[in-house]
């Protein structure tokens, strides 16, 4: 088993010992991969790897997610990994998974974001935990706040679930990974496939198989609703996977009802069937609907946004709550591991300035790597937070209603929605 919590105390004595070594950063200069000591991969997703890293001037820890431009490529993946960047450049709350920085080097798009140790959701529901009603209840405030920003800044998150919320060491919630996220304009609604079947709302599959007027920012509070549900008794509240069809869980929603257990609360309960509310309009979906429940008459709301209340549980703090073969898969069987990229970057351009002017034996993935390049926006919230003259103007929803169908690929990834922004320049 990883000891985390020894990790740590040997990398801050490493730390203190090496302060007067610290290098200092030209501020006009761009963050880059340069500035970052890479320590440990704790995960991966469909098409992007994250590791632990340690800024070189600050020594702050932070997560830093990559992602290798040639495979978003081939996956059709570069227009969502640019819409998340341009979402997360643009928003910040306490309860959010919040953009540091973002880079680009020949190879990968770097996406560095806070650092949280307690592991998701998911994680912990695999460990088989029992989470009490009192700690369910302040997940429950905690991400009702961020789901009200969300909504503040017209962002529909759209795969709201366990894997997506992370706990920090003192075991407060953050949601993250807005990688099928969208922006509406006031008025407009999404209409696309989007998100992890088992918690995705029952208008999204009405939109998709009967069409009409889309779906809007109550599907998030759904998700919620059934992860709230999930916490509480081990199981979801329907028995719905990735392989459903879609026809057959329109008639579920109209057709079974949720079980709720006596063990519950009666305010519990109450508060559950307002989120698993089936009609769109009837549902809770505001901070506002929130707090008109009983059962939270007695949370002080700035408490909760202070991180002042204790969770009833707290991540065990000697030990890495992620799978510990992510590690060994980054150095034995990764062929491009992170730690040698600099080493390969040189050799590469070597390579290629001894190469001819000779045409391409791929003219379309280096056409697509070059729009990458250029299009691609590094951001600093450090340097920002400094200058906040600079901040960014509000986000700007996207040209055209998000009309894409899509299914979902399994039960905890997520629904390619978007073709790559290199796909007009290909050829056939």
């Amino acid at each position: 088993m990883f000891h985390w919590g020894k990790w740590k105390k040997r990398m801050g004595a490493s730390a203190s010992s090496s302060a007067s070594r610290r290098p200092v950063f030209d501020e006009k200069e761009d963050v880059n991969f340069d500035h970052f000591q890479i320590l440990r991969a704790i995960g991966k997703g469909s098409f992007g790897k994250v590791c632990i890293v340690q800024k070189k001037d600050t020594e702050k820890m932070y997560a830093m997610k990559y992602m290798n431009k040639q495979q978003c490529i081939e996956r059709d993946e570069v227009r969502n990994v640019f819409r998340e960047l341009e979402i997360l450049q643009e928003i910040e709350h306490v309860f959010l998974v919040n953009l540091w920085y973002s880079f680009q080097d020949e190879e990968d798009m770097f996406m560095v974001v806070d650092l949280l140790l307690g592991g998701d959701l998911r994680y912990h529901l695999q460990q088989n935990v029992q989470f009490t009603e009192e700690t369910v209840k302040l997940y429950i405030c905690e991400m009702a706040s961020a789901l009200d920003y969300l909504r503040s800044q017209r962002i529909i998150h759209r795969d709201v679930k366990p894997d997506n919320i992370l706990l920090d060491e003192q075991g407060h919630a953050h949601l993250t990974d807005f990688n099928i996220a969208t922006i509406v304009r006031d008025g407009e609604r999404a209409t696309a496939l989007a998100g992890t079947k088992p918690y995705m709302a029952p208008e999204i599959f009405h939109s998709f198989l009967n069409g009409g007027s889309g779906y809007s920012f109550e599907v998030d509070w759904w998700s919620l609703g059934v992860i709230a549900y999930e916490l509480l008794r081990g199981w979801r509240p329907y028995d719905i996977h990735s392989n459903s069809p879609v026809e057959s869980l329109v008639q579920l929603f109209s057709t079974v009802s949720v079980q709720y257990t006596t063990a519950w609360s009666k305010d519990m309960v109450a508060l559950l069937r307002k989120l698993l509310t089936v009609n769109p309009e009837h549902r809770f979906s505001s901070l506002a609907n929130i707090r008109t429940s009983s059962y939270f008459s007695n949370v002080d709301w700035e408490e909760i946004w202070e991180k002042k209340v204790e969770p009833g549980f707290v991540p065990n703090k000697g030990r890495l709550h992620c799978d510990p073969t992510f590690e060994l898969e980054e150095m034995i069987l990764e062929s491009r591991p992170l730690h040698k990229k600099k080493k390969r970057l040189a050799k590469n351009k070597s390579r290629d300035n001894s190469k001819d002017g000779s045409q391409s034996e791929n003219d379309y993935l280096q056409e697509c790597l070059e729009a990458i390049q250029q299009d691609f926006v590094i951001f600093n919230r450090e340097k920002l937070k400094k200058n906040p003259d600079q901040m960014n103007e509000p986000l700007s929803p996207p040209e055209t209603t998000d009309d894409t169908e899509t299914e979902t690929e399994s039960e905890h990834s997520n629904v390619n929605m978007c073709s790559s922004v290199c796909s007009s320049t290909g050829s056939s």
